[in-house]
């Protein structure tokens, strides 16, 4: 009679727990359906206010004067190149420097977590961080998107506990057969190791395609704006009267093009999740399993 009890609770708290999660991500959708609905909807039912999270006379215009825009496309892309070079040169330089903070042999280990972990919590702050920039003259350039955030200390230490908590036997094994520590990293660390590290591209991936506020601070040129920048200006700034030029039909309104804009720069990122998902819970688990 216990065991059904306690099974019939443990339901319960399941279906709970399930319901909350379910009524969260519905929360979390909403928006996003709201402005695919205002994306796709005519104009008249725009301004009469009709849109909720279903498309009303539907209606591409938007999407056609998104799509036929030069600078959101060159934005897109050098967004995409962006991303690419940031998220690798981020994953070496992270891996490069979480490996040799595994060995307790390394001097001054403590030394060097120790200040990892204090920048989680201080930075120079805005100003300071613009005038190294501009000292080393990287004001409009593509490096200047780069190498400020290269290495995130979160995401080191992550990957730091995870190659702790792969046996140190293979290693030893490895390096009986005359593997040097960079074979070792390579051949056993790595691959042992992709859950987190698909994890973290992603994190770092993300983080880069959401991110704005350094373009605005060090980028004039508007051929290296990525595309989250142009979005930001455009929003902010209601500068949507170029795209709707050359269009054939009835231009669409403010909100259709803002709309249509927002979804051009979140779905590329979004088709990123899928690849990744299996790798998703497991590589923060993993990597949180020792300290």
């Amino acid at each position: 009679m216990a065991t059904k009890t306690a099974d019939s609770g443990a339901k319960l708290l399941d279906g709970i727990i399930i319901g909350l999660i379910g009524i969260a991500s519905v929360l979390c959708l909403i928006p996003m359906l709201h402005i695919l609905a205002l994306s796709l909807s005519g104009n008249s039912a725009i301004l009469a206010g009709k849109i909720t999270i279903i498309p009303m006379e539907i209606n591409l215009t938007a999407y056609k004067s998104v799509f036929g825009n030069a600078q959101m496309i060159r934005s897109l892309l050098f967004t995409i190149l962006l991303v690419a070079l940031f998220t690798v040169i981020s994953m070496v330089m992270t891996i490069m420097a979480a490996y040799p903070l595994t060995k307790k042999h390394l001097k001054g280990r403590n030394f060097f977590l120790f200040v990892i972990v204090v920048t989680m919590f201080f930075s120079g702050g805005m100003i300071p961080e613009y005038l190294l920039i501009k000292n080393l003259n990287l004001l409009d350039s593509i490096w200047a998107l780069i190498l400020p955030g290269a290495i995130n200390a979160f995401y080191l230490l992550i990957i730091k506990t995870f190659f702790s908590s792969i046996p140190a036997e293979l290693e030893e094994s490895a390096r009986m057969d005359g593997a040097s520590q960079f074979r070792i990293l390579l051949s056993v660390i790595l691959p042992l190791s992709l859950p987190v590290l698909a994890t973290l591209s992603l994190f770092y991936a993300v983080g880069r395609w959401n991110g704005f506020m350094d373009a605005l601070l060090y980028i004039t040129n508007s051929n290296l704006y990525p595309l989250q920048l142009r979005l930001y200006e455009m929003v902010m700034n209601s500068q949507i009267s170029d795209m709707a030029e050359g269009l054939s039909t009835t231009p669409p309104v403010p909100e259709s093009l803002k709309a249509a804009s927002i979804m051009f720069a979140t779905l590329p990122i979004l088709l990123v999740y899928p690849w990744l998902q299996r790798y998703f819970v497991s590589g923060m688990m993993i990597g949180a399993v020792k300290g």
